[in-house]
């Protein structure tokens, strides 16, 4: 379960960013991953040797290094999300496509795509495979959400129909089902405004909102994937567009503490709580990162360009979810 968005400022700076809903102990932290960074895929050992530096969100499990979200030097920003259900993952065929074990795909767009134009021809000559995860011991359905410095969306989505790359013009994901529902849901709620009507009369009895906000009131208030889809995207798309870069990060944390879970309000059916354990965002103009947690609501900020570019081996800046200073 998380949630992601985009959102531009007046000054065309474009945000990106999500909640790490999650139901399994994890310990994320932050990384910078070198230029030309060698590593080998979960599925084969051949070498990937990445183009582009980034800075990213992730967990090294058992010599493993995943990311759940990140942002590289040249804007390209993605995100990985739950998907259970619909992800169908391939098979590892021998052919002249590069076989990606769909816990490296982030790491291979982030060290790979400079904008979401380089897509279609990346993915073209790549199979996503699944392997279980070190953290649940399971196959993790995931689907991606990515962005550029453009503010353009896609969404990356695996099925049993193929591997696809979906314009996102409303630039919000959640989690399954696929995204075109989550698009067509959205007429259910075409008549949610931001005003009110005044008055109205059913016969001779008058009929008055109680204040403020009568128009909001067919928002969905759960946090189902279906509901916080609505309420995201109805609130990314109706507030004052951001004049500058602080409000601009400013906006994006209020629009996401309305589709954050605390804990203990949904419980798994292995008994443990599903809450969102941090909530991050990345200025694609400036490579800048900001980032809050469960345990700390202080918003902390860290760039890809105040690390050392010389080093060749990943740069461990400390783990998230503990109060840490950048």
């Amino acid at each position: 379960m998380c949630t992601a968005i985009t959102l531009q400022s007046m000054q065309r700076e474009n945000f990106f960013g999500r909640t790490m809903d999650f139901s399994y102990p994890i310990e994320p932290g932050l990384y910078v991953i070198p230029k030309h960074y060698e590593w080998s895929s979960l599925i084969t050992t051949k070498k990937y040797r990445n183009r582009y530096r980034f800075i990213g969100i992730g967990q090294k499990t058992e010599d493993m290094l995943g990311f759940f979200d990140g942002m590289n030097e040249r804007g390209f920003a993605a995100a990985a999300l739950y998907f259970e259900g619909y992800a169908d993952y391939d098979l590892p065929i021998k052919n002249n496509k590069e076989l990606i074990a769909s816990l490296d795909f982030l790491h291979y767009l982030l060290g790979h795509c400079s904008s979401i134009d380089d897509l279609q021809a990346l993915l073209a000559n790549i199979q996503i495979v699944g392997l279980p995860d070190p953290v649940t011991q399971t196959v993790a359905p995931l689907h991606w959400i990515a962005t550029d410095r453009s503010g353009g969306s896609v969404v990356i989505e695996q099925t049993k129909s193929g591997l696809e790359i979906i314009h996102n013009p409303i630039g919000v994901m959640t989690n399954s089902p696929d995204f075109q529902w989550h698009m067509t849901n959205l007429r259910n709620y075409l008549n949610v405004s931001t005003s009110q009507q005044k008055e109205t009369y059913w016969e001779n009895v008058l009929l008055t909102p109680f204040g403020q906000g009568a128009g909001t009131i067919q928002l969905p208030g759960g946090f189902t994937s279906p509901e916080r889809f609505v309420r995201a995207a109805f609130l990314k798309t109706h507030i004052l567009v951001p004049e500058n870069r602080s409000k601009s990060i400013l906006a994006c944390f209020h629009i996401m503490n309305n589709v954050s879970i605390p804990k203990g309000v949904i419980l798994t059916n292995r008994g443990s709580y599903d809450y969102t354990k941090y909530t991050a965002f990345m200025n694609t103009s400036t490579c800048e990162y900001y980032f809050k947690t469960y345990e700390n609501n202080q918003i902390i900020t860290a760039s890809l360009w105040d690390y050392n570019i010389q080093e060749t081996q990943p740069i461990y800046l400390g783990s998230i979810v503990h109060p840490l200073t950048i």
